[in-house]
């Protein structure tokens, strides 16, 4: 339960806050969400299952809610809170400003960090050996490195080097203020199979000390992947242990698909036969440096489980050499249900236990190589990039692993997609096999809602038609007790700010003829004293209309023609010399995009987004909801694209007083049931609708 100290706490934080931020002004719903956040964490709702989901529409200010929700009930029970995002924007926006400020404000004496993937620091040990050492020994060793690095690469290098040692820079690839080549990087890099805290020379390695940090701190800003990556281990690998953690997933509409992504595993045939073939080689090298006995045996085992790998691949080679599977135009087959022929799941199951073999084997002589640098048997120049390569195979053989054994387990219990892809080379030929999941939220309750102290999962945009049902059961807290459902409006005047307009239209947009309608219509709807924004659900109508109004001298903006950085500087300073700015994007440029005020006064959508089902998750998503007796279409396709579109209308209004205009030039809107159930979930802006 929430005591009143705890309650007298936050209410003066809160108060606290509130006095020094500027144009601040008292939101009732700002006030309930910390109340809510704060109850759900006691307990109050339910004694172990205390997880809320907050849908807090733009301007209602959720990160300073949760901060005032979660930092004080987490310090009080003294368990860390983990904040995780999905936009490395947000993420600035949070060490940079929200926190600070928090801790500036709040009166508590909170350590915060961002906590970063190794491959974001270097390798001290790495860096001096790459700076000092014998450059032939470096080509020798070094996987990462295929020709000698330039006179511009070289001298990178050094700056690295002496800014390091000189503790002028701390080590991670963001804080350097120039760009470091990816060559230079690759050499220097941390990974976790070269450097190891427990070796001497790696135990002052940025990384380790950062990690070291990572401890002391009452709050860690992280993205989706690196929890993903914590949760994959068992959790409290990389990240404290869930039990004694309190997580805030902002962003949260991102999770299920950064989930999915995170399960998936891929590989091809030949090319994993050749590397295979050069693992072997490397093996003997390995064992060649290795002190002791035993390393031998265990390369001995590693060649024999190789050879067994290889053996059943050929064999796979051959029966998808000789089947007449029924490729589409894209040299993709996809395997009904999941379910994958006798012939290739004989072979899965021998592949899986040879990858596992071999992993043992590889793993052992690798960790026999960390002790004798431990005892000082083997010098760190002469391990390190041995280690390096040998992690690279340990990574290559768990992905070969993961995928042969969910083949092997063919189509039982989980839902999978499965497929084949062709891939045609100048003088050869060979087959990607891929598998994926297609539902992760067991996933996520096993390895997170079961664990967690606590969690608050929020977005603008979580519902979908007006309900929590579609994310809830993506993300795996369908029919969970306890989980508490808010959804928080905006505190935008919508009607008075802003105005919705469904112009009439015979034209349907699945029509033939649509693309060339929008270009004939499109400047009617353009302002030409004000910023534009127009939102397309296709790149190939966006380059076709695009062609059309250039033709008529109509110059616009147009997403992949330059960085979406320097688009949006050309868009302001339009702008800024009082001159219409047309902006042209496709849906990526619905999330994300902060073009407040001025800067955005007219948007345009063309299209509702639907996602077409073209790849092979997404058809194996369809074909297993029509296996259960569902509807694909209304329950995949429409609420995805409803959550779509109230995020393409959530460009417009950023601030409390923006104004505009958005104009939607799909008739389905009005003439289908789903399309007035879309309309319905959009704010309530004063609405223009020529029907």
């Amino acid at each position: 339960m929430l005591s009143d100290s705890l309650k007298k706490t936050i209410r003066q934080i809160h108060k606290h806050v509130a006095d020094n931020l500027t144009d601040y002004r008292p939101r009732s719903s700002q006030n309930y969400l910390v109340a809510e956040i704060a109850k759900t964490l006691a307990g109050e709702y339910h004694k172990s299952q205390r997880i809320c989901v907050i849908e807090a529409g733009t301007g209602t200010g959720k990160s300073l809610a949760y901060c005032l929700g979660a930092i004080p009930l987490a310090m009080a029970k003294k368990k860390k809170l983990v904040i995780s995002t999905a936009t490395v924007a947000l993420q600035e926006q949070l060490i940079n400003k929200e926190l600070p400020f928090f801790k500036e404000h709040s009166g508590l004496d909170i350590k915060f960090d961002l906590v970063k993937g190794r491959q974001r620091y270097i390798c001290a040990q790495k860096l001096s050996a790459a700076v000092n050492g014998d450059s032939q020994t470096q080509m020798e060793f070094m996987p990462t490195l295929s020709s000698p690095l330039s006179d511009m690469e070289t001298k990178c290098l050094k700056q690295l080097y002496d800014a390091y040692s000189k503790k002028q820079w701390q080590g991670d690839r963001d804080s350097w203020a120039d760009t470091i080549p990816d060559k230079v990087w690759n050499l220097i890099a941390c990974d976790k199979h070269s450097c190891q805290r427990q070796m001497r020379a790696h135990q002052l390695c940025p990384f380790h000390m950062a990690r070291q940090r990572l401890m002391q701190m009452d709050v860690l800003v992280i993205n989706h992947s690196l929890l993903l990556a914590d949760l994959d281990l068992g959790g409290g690998k990389i990240l404290p242990e869930p039990d004694d953690t309190i997580y805030v997933i902002d962003e949260a509409h991102h999770l299920a698909h950064i989930t999915r992504d995170f399960s998936s595993a891929a590989a091809t045939i030949k090319g994993t036969i050749d590397w295979l073939d050069k693992l072997v080689k490397f093996a003997g090298k390995m064992a060649n440096v290795l002190v002791g006995q035993k390393a031998i045996g265990q390369n001995f085992k590693l060649s024999d489980s190789i050879n067994d790998a290889a053996k059943n691949l050929k064999v796979v080679r051959d029966i998808l050499d000789n089947a007449d599977f029924n490729y589409n135009s894209d040299d993709t087959y996809r395997f009904e249900h999941g379910e994958i022929p006798a012939s290739l799941h004989a072979k899965a199951k021998d592949i899986s236990d040879a990858t596992l073999d071999a992993l043992r084997a590889l793993n052992k002589m690798h960790d026999t190589l960390v002790q004798d640098v431990s005892d000082g048997d083997i010098k760190p120049y002469v391990a390190d990039p041995i280690l390096a390569e040998s992690g690279q195979y340990i990574n290559r053989l768990e992905l070969l692993n993961k995928l042969w054994f969910s083949y092997a387990t063919k189509g039982e219990g989980i839902p999978h997609a499965r497929w084949i892809k062709r891939l045609e080379y100048k003088n050869h030929h060979d087959h990607l096999l891929s598998d994926c999941p297609i539902e992760v939220g067991y996933y996520l309750k096993d390895k997170l809602w079961n664990q967690c102290a606590g969690a608050v999962l929020c977005s603008a945009t979580l519902t979908a038609l007006g309900s929590f049902d579609h994310f809830a059961y993506e993300c795996g807290l369908a029919k969970e007790e306890g989980v508490k459902y808010i959804k928080v409006p905006s505190p935008f005047d919508y009607p008075k700010q802003a105005t919705l307009h469904i112009p009439s239209s015979h034209i349907e947009p699945t029509d033939k003829s649509f693309s060339d309608h929008l270009a004939e219509q499109l400047p009617k709807f353009l302002d030409d004293k004000k910023a534009n924004l127009v939102l397309f659900a296709s790149y190939w109508q966006m380059d076709h209309v695009v062609k059309m109004l250039r033709s008529k001298g109509i110059d616009v903006l147009v997403q992949g023609e330059m960085s979406r950085e320097a688009l949006l500087k050309k868009h302001k300073a339009n702008v800024d010399l009082g001159r219409a700015s047309y902006l042209f994007g496709t849906q990526s440029l619905s999330e994300g995009l902060d073009l407040p005020g001025k800067y955005l006064e007219n948007l345009v959508i063309t299209k509702i987004p639907f996602a077409v089902p073209t790849s092979p998750i997404e058809e194996a998503q369809a074909e297993f909801v029509q296996s259960k007796g569902g509807n694909p279409f209304l329950s995949i396709t429409v609420p995805d694209a409803a959550k779509k579109l109230v995020q393409s209308c959530g460009r417009l209004l950023r601030k409390e007083n923006d104004q505009g205009r958005i104009t939607i030039l799909d008739r389905r809107l009005v003439t289908k049931r789903y399309g007035k159930a879309m309309l319905d979930t959009l704010p309530p802006f004063k609405r223009q609708i020529d029907y």
